[in-house]
């Protein structure tokens, strides 16, 4: 089982490229940020596939959505619920 650290308490981010972020919302174990270029980024807990990469892994690290990016989708808003993440393109 992977290990994802909680972190109770807010802390800075590195994101690839110096990304500004122009929204952030936060679920019960995971975390998701719109880049002002469209782009969302998610991290933490993933069992529910919440994070949108296709697969039920857990990251530690923020990682872009490949699949909006394929798609040609520009993500307008993010809204973390408990288990899931709801976009809009």
């Amino acid at each position: 089982a992977a290990f994802i650290s909680i972190q109770a308490f807010p802390a800075l981010l590195d994101l690839p490229q110096d990304l500004e972020v122009s929204a952030v919302s936060c679920g019960s174990r995971h975390t998701a940020a719109v880049t002002r270029g469209g782009e969302l980024y998610t991290w933490g807990w993933g069992k529910y596939g919440q994070l949108g990469h296709g697969n039920n892994t857990s990251c530690d690290q923020a990682r872009r959505v490949e699949h909006l990016v394929a798609e040609g989708l520009r993500v307008e808003e993010v809204v973390c619920g408990p288990w899931t993440t709801y976009v809009r393109v």
